[in-house]
């Protein structure tokens, strides 16, 4: 969790406590200030029940559409749906992909029909953590979808452009080729 965001968070936990402790008294009372250590397990459960939130939401898409998707220990599905016997991906491979990208709503954000293949390294380039998670799972000629939960997309802020804050994010990928 990121500094700036853990000093957001605890402001906005301090002053809901702060709230939350005058209204409906009558007389006015010194309350006392939670410890940082109390707003820190605040933030976490408030956290931790995101998670579980956003894990059902994602479930739930999947069990719409009955897919049979494999969960990381990261939270990352991804599924392969178009097998091939090409080149494994492995950390440090150059590769170009097609892609989809959309929101759990449904909202297709961006294509590959639209601005091109994309080309990043493995585990190196400035894209999405579970992205560079979840293609190490295919091949070369292979499609696949993933489902990055927020934490492993754009996180608290998004991407400014499309995606917004907290969001989870659907790939569609096609693996064109390692370069």
């Amino acid at each position: 969790m990121s500094c700036l965001y853990r000093m957001k968070l605890t402001s906005v936990v301090m002053i809901l406590l702060a709230v939350v402790h005058s209204c409906g008294t009558e007389h006015p009372q010194k309350q006392p200030v939670p410890t940082q250590k109390e707003v820190n397990r605040s933030m976490e459960e408030i956290n931790r029940q995101f998670a579980r939130d956003e894990s059902a939401q994602i479930d739930g898409y999947i069990e719409r559409r009955g897919w049979t998707m494999s969960t990381t220990g990261t939270g990352l599905r991804y599924m392969v749906y178009e097998a091939t016997e090409g080149i494994e991906i492995k950390a440090g491979d150059r590769i170009e992909v097609n892609y989809e990208v959309s929101l759990l709503n449904g909202d297709v954000l961006y294509t590959s029909k639209e601005r091109g293949p994309h080309v990043f390294t493995v585990g190196k380039d400035n894209v999405e953590s579970g992205l560079h998670e979840g293609v190490l799972f295919m091949k070369t000629g292979e499609k696949a979808k993933f489902i990055l939960p927020s934490h492993l997309a754009h996180g608290l802020s998004g991407d400014n452009d499309k995606i917004p804050p907290r969001s989870s994010v659907v790939y569609d990928i096609e693996l064109i080729s390692v370069k």
